[in-house]
């Protein structure tokens, strides 16, 4: 909004220069074809220079804080765990998701195919309603399902 009020204030003194230099010299002499190409090349070159210097993107940093608890030993939250249906298998590949794991890497400490693996993952996924690992892990831990 402010973009669009400086915009008509540097148009209006732009106008009032131009009913100005109409009864001089300068448009008396000069054509106006020359005369509208300033004043498009002056308003190009405003556009440019507030262009690159208002379109800069703005870093901005998000602090949140989590809360980590003080020398307290995990406890498995079994009530949300069984709330959402999570079969111990599932809970069990989370946990091996949470260390790190790839499914390859999970499946041969289940002993399981890695096809497997990535169907109790998605169903894990879709349980806690997350789209990726490092979200499940999260969630999960948010949920006091994994320490």
């Amino acid at each position: 909004m402010k973009r669009v009020i400086f915009y008509g204030l540097i148009g209006g003194v732009l106008l009032v220069l131009l009913k100005i230099l109409e009864y001089q010299y300068v448009v008396r002499t000069y054509p106006g074809e020359i005369y509208g190409g300033l004043v498009a090349a002056i308003f190009a070159g405003l556009g440019i220079y507030f262009g690159r210097h208002w379109s800069r993107s703005r870093e901005v940093t998000v602090v949140r804080e989590v809360r980590v608890p003080e020398g307290e030993p995990f406890t498995l939250n079994a009530g949300k765990l069984k709330e959402l249906g999570i079969t111990p298998r599932e809970h069990e590949i989370l946990g091996l998701i949470a260390e790190g794991l790839s499914n390859r890497e999970i499946g041969e400490r289940l002993r399981v195919s890695e096809n497997t693996v990535k169907t109790h993952s998605s169903h894990v996924f879709d349980k806690l309603g997350v789209n990726r690992r490092v979200q499940a892990v999260l969630k999960g831990r948010e949920l006091g399902l994994i320490p």
